[in-house]
């Protein structure tokens, strides 16, 4: 076949899809999503039409002319369609622009004379996760949306990502885009049961396999117990995982694992593993797992060396508490609602799956290349898991394919790292789609009972919820969902009286973890929702009620017990927030509704720490070089975050400098003393502040004539403590039309405002705005992992509904006019908050436009229905005809 213009020959094994095949070749770009021709991130020319490679045979490509994305540009001269996603900067992680340039550069006419119906349907197989499509609209349509700063101010400014032209060219390397020679790959034996002891494994047929190098089991792990989920303080997550255990808790659950010289041996050695088990009994309903008598998840771990709350009661965690007296705050209220709402289980769906290569150095020392948005905490646990000094570990990061909290988990790195100091050689481990649904964990479900009181004005007189969370067989981020969840949510109203219970517990489910917003949007969907509900009772608008009630600067932030003492207001901006986004929804402008379906409107307001509690730290360096060029060391991850191109617009801006000139080097335990990791929004504000810190400290340096160290070199040195923490506030407005017959709902306009202070980059900052709503809505009408009997029954994107670009409408993003004391430059975050108020938005809106109000996420057709159906059947008279 002619691969990008070069004759290649080979011979592809029986069987063997062309992606893989290419990717043997050396073509990285050709990315694997789903393996399932479901996302399209695999997407190639074959004789100019576009194939999805991961279900495509390459003995099919047998003489035939295969064109990758890298056979259409290259980064010094990118081609036509290249060049328009680059100037509209139509991606964020990027995992999938090389099959989104591919699919575009076959389209006839790929400009603005295209239909949005046309490229809906042309694009349908090609999801992102990441931009909310808009950026990616814009490409198509030949908009620019970014420009480089030519020598003039950088903060600001829309400038591209570091990593631009090699991202839309197919030459940036992601995790796992490395030479294959000489690696071995491991495969994963998982558990068929919810709940069983492991009384026997087998292992003579598989270690007997040639090709097959080594073999796991619970026999030959470190009995050392210790959390997936990853935080500053290890102490955050309960210590109750065992790297291969003969105690099986969920349905997927690792068993054993083969490592082998090729994928296909070691799959195959799987299946020779002969595996008995005693199968016990299993809970997996949360409201159940805690009564007395229910099966024990971890009842035999000690509550204070594993710090779980209650095993005895399956417990990880809880909170109870009052601050006043809500039975007074309720008796006297002149209005009282209340209701239960439930949200459901959301898997993160990263394009890029959990991936990890690891080896030895030259030195001795263990390397792993990760998938992670938090590698010096990935190192520190892995040092800990294996027995080794942390400088004798090092991780490293490639660009990440898209995190959104899912890789604050350490799912595969431990044991690629015990294989590598077994074997002594490089080990890979490549999760599966199928393995990202069973066995990663995803959102928390939540069932969350608000009760609220006010008086004849709407003030809020009394607060009262009660939360269960359902953390599955593990308690990673289980204490830390929990708290967070139920802080900013219940903290954004002042209320005298307030009462919080809220336990998360354990049950024999496939594990929850951290999820953009963090426990936010699911507490958030409930109070947001049964506030809507007592404005209809006093008669107030959906924003006045808000500005009578929500906190204003003086005022502390108070859950159910002291006020916390590091959240301050450095800016203030949420009564701009609900200004602009009423006053969009006023404009009534938007989609029409088509005719006879039911339009109503909806509003929610969040807030959100800018940095998490307990502990979050940055050290950075930013060093003059011999060769004229600025280089930053940072170790925190570029996933799509936009933390990469921050960091070049602060160094610019500070010693004026055209970001050309800056190089960065980050998410590597080498680049910098320590940074926490990207996650809570924290790799602009925390990270930012250290970068911004250390580029400050380099100018010094340099204006006071300091001579360059031994290697020409003149450093800068920075760090951010985390510590005090500003807050920041999202308000969402959605009008919606739905069809009662069908159940089917429209967005037909959509409008976030935003307390972002002051914007660093226009563009980006828009897009995490928008890539936050596009979850937000997949959420909130099509995403849900469903299990019986706690097996997950969603394992693919074609049962699993990820919007698609014809699903999303295209939201108005609107800025506050703030300036925040505490962030660089005077900036807040805004990745993880967009998310949060758009659910509650709306399923506010449906109520308006139906009579009847959703109490279930995702609000899909079918329940959307129903709903209608019941209203209908409420409201109809005894003489009609049923």
């Amino acid at each position: 076949m002619i691969v990008d213009g070069t004759p290649v020959t080979g011979d592809p094994a029986p069987g063997q899809c062309l992606r893989t095949w290419l990717r043997e070749l050396g073509n990285t770009s050709v990315k694997k999503g789903c393996d399932a021709g479901d996302c399209g991130a695999c997407s190639v020319l074959v004789d100019g039409r576009p194939v999805h490679s991961c279900v495509h045979p390459a003995v099919r490509a047998v003489g035939r002319e295969v064109t990758t994305v890298r056979g259409l540009g290259t980064p010094e001269e990118p081609g036509p369609v290249q060049q328009r996603f680059l100037d509209a900067q139509g991606f964020q992680c990027g995992f999938c622009t090389a099959g989104y340039v591919v699919t575009a550069s076959a389209l006839a006419e790929p400009d603005g004379t295209v239909t949005r119906e046309d490229l809906e349907a042309t694009f349908k197989g090609n999801l992102c996760r990441c931009t909310g499509y808009r950026s990616i609209r814009d490409a198509l349509a030949g908009k620019t949306n970014v420009s480089s700063c030519g020598g003039g101010r950088a903060f600001g400014r829309s400038t591209p990502a570091p990593a631009a032209r090699r991202v839309v060219t197919g030459w940036e390397d992601y995790t796992l885009d490395l030479p294959l020679d000489g690696v071995l790959y491991l495969a994963l034996l998982t558990s068929p049961h919810a709940h069983a002891r492991v009384v026997r494994i087998d292992t003579a047929r598989a270690a007997a396999l040639p090709g097959v190098r080594l073999v796991l089991t619970h026999r030959d792990v470190p009995d050392v117990l210790y959390s997936t989920g990853r935080h500053a303080s290890r102490l955050d997550d309960p210590d109750d995982t065992r790297m291969l255990d003969d105690v099986v808790r969920f349905r997927g659950q690792r068993v054993a694992a083969v490592v082998a010289e090729s994928v296909a041996v070691a799959e195959h050695a799987v299946a020779l593993l002969e595996v008995e088990y005693d199968v016990l009994p299993a809970v997996h309903d949360p409201e159940e797992s805690r009564r007395p008598g229910s099966p024990l998840v971890h009842g035999e771990k000690s509550a204070a060396r594993s710090r779980i709350s209650e095993p005895a009661r399956n417990v990880v965690a809880q909170t109870h508490g009052e601050v006043g007296d809500v039975a007074a705050g309720l008796a006297s209220a002149a209005h009282r609602v209340s209701g239960t709402w439930r949200t459901g289980r959301v898997t993160h769906a990263a394009l890029e799956t959990h991936g990890a290569r690891g080896w030895l150095d030259e030195d001795g020392r263990l390397v792993v290349r990760s998938s992670t948005q938090v590698p010096f905490l990935v190192r520190d646990e892995l040092a800990h898991v294996l027995g080794l000094e942390r400088d004798r570990v090092r991780v490293v990061t490639g660009r990440v394919g898209g995190g959104f909290g899912g890789k604050q988990e350490m799912v595969v790195e431990d044991l690629v790292a015990l294989a590598v100091l077994r074997t002594g050689e490089p080990v890979q481990l490549e999760l599966t789609r199928e393995q990202q649904f069973t066995m990663v964990p995803g959102r928390h479900p939540m069932r969350v009972e608000v009760e609220l009181g006010a008086d004849t004005d709407g003030v809020l007189t009394a607060m009262r919820l009660d939360v269960l969370s359902d953390t599955g067989a593990y308690g990673n981020h289980g204490p830390g969902v929990l708290f967070h969840g139920c802080h900013e949510s219940v903290a954004l109203y002042r209320c005298a009286n307030k009462r919080l219970d809220a336990e998360a517990v354990y049950t024999h489910n496939v594990p929850s973890g951290a999820f953009r917003g963090y426990g936010l949007g699911q507490v958030v969907f409930a109070i947001e929702s049964a506030l809507d509900e007592l404005a209809r009772e006093v008669g107030l608008s959906p924003a006045e009620v808000r500005r009578r009630n929500v906190v204003r600067p003086g005022d502390d932030f108070v859950v159910n017990g002291a006020p916390d003492t590091d959240l301050v207001f450095g800016s203030y901006g949420l009564d701009q927030c609900l200004d602009l986004a009423e006053e969009a929804l006023a404009r009534g402008d938007g989609d029409p509704a088509p005719e006879g379906w039911l339009v109503g409107e909806g509003l929610a307001a969040a807030m959100i720490a800018t940095i998490p509690p307990r502990g979050h730290h940055a050290d950075a360096t930013v060093a003059c070089e011999p060769d004229g060029t600025v280089s930053i060391g940072v170790g925190t991850a570029e996933f799509g975050n936009g933390t990469a191109t921050v960091h070049v617009q602060l160094v610019a801006e500070e010693l004026g400098l055209d970001p050309a000139r800056v190089r960065l080097h980050a998410g590597d335990t080498d680049a910098a003393a320590y940074d926490t990791g990207a996650y809570g929004s924290t790799g602009s504000v925390v990270a930012g502040s250290a970068v911004l810190a250390a580029a400050r400290d380099l100018r010094r340096r340099l204006a006071a004539g300091e001579p360059p160290d031994a290697d020409g070199r003149v450093v800068g040195r920075g760090e951010h403590h985390g510590s005090p923490r500003s807050v920041a506030f999202n308000v969402h407005g959605v009008r919606v039309a739905l069809d009662p017959a069908t159940g089917e709902l429209r967005i037909l306009r959509s409008v976030q405002a935003v307390d972002a202070g002051v914007v660093i980059n226009p563009e980006q900052l828009r897009g995490q705005v928008e890539g936050g709503v596009a979850q937000g809505i997949g959420s909130a009408l099509f995403e849900e992992v469903r299990l019986a009997d706690g097996e997950v029954t969603t394992r693919s994107f074609r049962n699993y509904r990820v919007p698609q670009m014809g699903d999303l409408p295209e939201t108005e993003v609107r800025y506050a006019d703030t300036h925040d004391a505490l962030g660089p430059h005077g900036a807040k975050s805004m990745s993880e908050a967009p998310y949060n108020p758009v659910a509650p938005a709306i399923a506010n809106a449906v109520r308006d436009a139906l009579g009847a109000r959703p109490h279930e996420l995702p609000m899909s057709r079918d329940r959307l229905w129903r709903l209608a159906r019941n209203a209908r059947s409420s409201t109809r008279s005894p003489q009609e005809d049923p």
